[in-house]
């Protein structure tokens, strides 16, 4: 279960959903495309603050979600291009 800690999780009406996705590689490509963005975006903040928020608040959730949705636009823009 030491994958699962390093996942983050959602737990509406008790069910556990992933936010990004499930492959630690490819999670980490995703960040790597939007944590700069992020950090413009939000001055004096950080993508890796927004991730530990996100354990506790659902705003945060949803714009984590939000983000990492830009992040897999952006990758699948980056491989059609390719």
């Amino acid at each position: 279960m030491a994958g699962d800690e390093q996942q983050l999780y959602i737990a509406p009406n008790g069910l556990r959903q992933p936010i990004g996705p499930d492959d630690p590689e490819t999670r980490a490509r995703y960040e790597a495309l939007i944590a700069a963005d992020y950090a413009q975006c939000h001055p004096g903040d950080t993508f890796e603050n927004l991730k530990q928020r996100a354990r506790f608040s659902k705003e945060d959730k949803g714009l984590l979600r939000d983000w990492m949705e830009v992040a897999a636009r952006r990758m699948a823009a980056s491989s059609q291009e390719a």
